[in-house]
């Protein structure tokens, strides 16, 4: 494991294949971590991919430089710390690769600052936050989905998460993929990432926000007004949807209008986590992309 000062973190990540290779970031969800990736990378290294694996903000080894910064978990916030990170190793024009938490901080950063990535992969399609949306009521069916986002609205969800967040998070997985079984080493593994200090703020504030319940921090207010005005994504991409993912129902295929460049959408036998569910077929979208690069 390596660290980088980064922006407002120090970034623990897992560095894997060539250093000279062509650059990828692998970025981890909610609630889950770099071992998401761990059969991603060896088909990827063998293609001469220099692969990054990094804790995101409130998960793991990662830390916050500074004990007064907010401990936001915002989308603007996360998409800056990938650019930050790239900067920080000196990447060239990294493809950037998420689910989740992941995609949402690889979209960010492919929508703000297409310059600095050569492609995208992204779970679930276009997805950046419409704030605004996430204000007023989904389908019931969607509501129900999203339990979660909705208790860590209140102060007991917030109890709830710090006191109990290894049987909550364990629920999530089984939730969102009901045809994954994983077994207790593979959940233990990941679990410990749930024990940074700034795990339970980040996570709160992160679905607050989004909700729009929660103010962002001043420092990324010009970067989430961009991101409202639903920017398109101007690089390369392969958009995925796993058939059982829960949180996803119906897919993301509609999305496509908000791809510019060369794009491809494709539907796995998997679920929310789908690089660790389907890993060959993760690799793959990333290589596809690759095939893109210029």
């Amino acid at each position: 494991m390596d660290h980088v000062d980064a922006g407002v973190l120090s970034i623990a990540y897992l560095q894997d294949g060539p250093a000279d290779g062509w650059p990828v970031i692998l970025s981890h969800g909610f609630p889950y971590d770099v071992h998401a990736y761990d059969r991603v990378v060896p088909a990827l290294t063998a293609h001469g991919a220099r692969v990054i694996r990094p804790y995101l903000r409130g998960f793991g080894p990662t830390r916050f430089r500074s004990a007064g910064t907010v401990r936001s978990g915002q989308q603007a916030a996360l998409g800056s710390d990938l650019i930050a990170l790239a900067e920080a190793l000196s990447l060239d024009r990294p493809i950037v690769a998420g689910y989740d938490w992941g995609g949402l901080a690889s979209c960010v950063a492919a929508a703000l600052w297409p310059h600095r990535v050569a492609g995208l992969v992204s779970l679930a399609g276009y997805d950046i936050i419409d704030i605004e949306r996430q204000r007023h009521a989904f389908p019931p069916a969607v509501e129900h989905a999203v339990w979660y986002q909705h208790l860590f609205q209140t102060e007991r969800g917030r109890e709830s998460l710090a006191a109990h967040r290894r049987e909550l998070c364990r629920m999530l997985w089984r939730q969102w993929s009901p045809q994954w079984a994983f077994d207790d080493a593979t959940f233990a593994r990941t679990a410990t990432s749930f024990d940074n200090p700034d795990f339970v703020d980040v996570v709160i504030h992160a679905y607050r926000h989004a909700l729009g319940r929660a103010a962002g921090d001043p420092a990324y207010d010009a970067l989430e007004a961009r991101l409202a005005t639903r920017p398109p994504i101007t690089v390369p991409a392969v958009t995925l949807d796993g058939v059982s993912d829960t949180l996803k129902p119906g897919g993301t295929a509609g999305h496509a209008p908000q791809f510019t460049a060369a794009h491809e959408h494709r539907t796995i036998d998997a679920g929310h986590n789908l690089p660790q569910e389907a890993p060959d077929a993760f690799a793959d979208a990333v290589l596809t992309v690759r095939s893109h690069r210029t």
